[in-house]
């Protein structure tokens, strides 16, 4: 995992300074970046990112019922995979290729082995508070495997965040690609 910085130190995030907080996201598309996996996820289709949340104030901010959302340019809303669809992509890959006309003969996983399952537990965004002053941060996987050039004129979209008080902040946007 890499060590998460504050979320206004990532290129793409969204920092809502009067209520404290603010959202960095940082996608691992290219090989360089998805060195730090034992899979390449974005090469079977899934789009990891990472996706940061720095909490400045006083009192802690709840994630418990955080929803994130990836729209892309022509307006496709897509919601994180879930351990088990990570699991099944990993299994069963259907890699970022052209489609022809006529299935030609691929070679089908076996399933998922010990490192791997590790892998996508310890990276996944499994946070639910950020303590006052505090940075939590985890990997969320989008399945792109149907969306050409997924992060041009994509925003990261984060609504659920809520203060101590349980009100809910305002909804983070974060523009992931070029516009």
């Amino acid at each position: 995992m890499p060590k998460p910085q504050p979320a206004d130190s990532y290129q793409a995030h969204d920092e809502h300074s009067d209520e404290q907080v603010g959202v960095g996201a940082d996608p691992y598309d290219t090989s360089e970046k998805q060195n730090i996996f034992s899979v390449h996820y974005y090469d079977l289709g899934l789009l990891p990112i990472f996706v940061v949340i720095t909490n400045n104030g006083d009192q802690p901010v709840a994630l418990a019922g955080m929803h994130v959302e990836l729209v892309s340019a022509d307006r496709t809303k897509l919601t994180p995979s879930s351990t088990g669809d990570i699991y099944r992509r990993i299994s069963k890959p259907h890699p970022r290729t052209p489609k022809y006309p006529l299935p030609f003969p691929t070679g089908t996983g076996g399933g998922v082995n010990k490192k791997t399952l590790t892998d996508i537990q310890n990276a996944q965004f499994a946070a639910k508070a950020v303590e006052p002053h505090g940075t939590q941060a985890g990997f969320l996987f989008f399945d792109v495997s149907d969306i050409p050039d997924a992060l041009s004129g994509a925003h990261l979209y984060l609504t659920g965040v809520r203060d101590a008080k349980g009100n809910e902040l305002m909804y983070f946007e974060v523009q992931l690609g070029k516009q």
